[in-house]
């Protein structure tokens, strides 16, 4: 009995120790992460907007430190964006913090995404992760309609909207044969630029030979785009809602 005693206080004692040493380890940890995971803001339309990100140490510094920042910017828009190059934690602090300049330059109605990162780690630091900035063009939406007057095979006619990145923002078609017309309701966002391209599956436009078609394109009751159907197997034409 007392011999089974023993070896259970040697098991805990055992186990104290090594509990004992892991706290010890991960209290001396040095390390420099993100405030977040992600950071999210809106850029109006023609403007520009700011967003701090912050960075942490997991223990004040005694002196400045200095940490290099590394920016995977490959989902945003080029030259939608200003990045500092390092952030420093001052002395007697464990938090720092630094700057991002973002503008409406061919945002496009996506997401823009620039992935943040620490480089060549200042000695003595773990690198922490990386975080992720996310930004969009505010939208203030606006309305209009697209409005068709076929020729008899309105079948072959389908149309896109896209943005000044070429994303498709709108579509529809193709319409019931001999539809006649038709007449589509837009929800778009003001100040930007758009593209708007009609098709015709058989490549005559929308002209059957004795009636010619025709579309217009209204937003706010202005209009846009007004052309007959004359065309080949598409036709695009630029407009704004500014």
């Amino acid at each position: 009995m007392k011999k089974t005693i023993n070896i259970f206080l040697l098991i805990i004692s055992f186990v104290v120790l090594q509990n004992c040493d892991e706290d010890q380890f991960e209290s001396s940890l040095n390390y420099v992460s993100f405030g977040d995971t992600t950071y999210s803001t809106g850029v109006d339309v023609g403007g520009s907007n700011t967003i701090d990100v912050y960075v942490y140490t997991s223990s004040k510094v005694s002196s400045d430190v200095t940490f290099n920042i590394e920016a995977d910017a490959s989902g945003a828009a080029d030259g939608s964006y200003s990045i500092p190059t390092s952030v420093t934690v001052p002395s007697g602090s464990n938090e720092g913090k630094f700057t991002l300049t973002l503008s409406d330059v061919d945002l496009g109605i996506g997401i823009n995404r620039i992935e943040l990162s620490f480089t060549d780690v200042a000695s003595g630091y773990d690198n922490g992760g990386s975080t992720a900035v996310e930004y969009i063009q505010n939208c203030t939406e606006v309305t209009g309609t697209l409005d068709f007057v076929f020729d008899t095979y309105s079948d072959e006619t389908s149309w896109e909207i896209t943005d000044a990145l070429g994303g498709v923002v709108l579509s529809g078609g193709p319409y019931a044969r001999s539809a006649g017309t038709a007449s589509e309701s837009l929800t778009l966002c003001s100040g930007r630029d758009y593209t708007l391209t009609i098709f015709d599956a058989y490549g005559d436009g929308m002209f059957d030979g004795a009636n010619l078609g025709s579309y217009t394109l209204s937003i706010d009751g202005e209009v846009k785009i007004s052309n007959d159907g004359e065309f080949d197997a598409e036709v695009s034409t630029a407009f704004d809602t500014k």
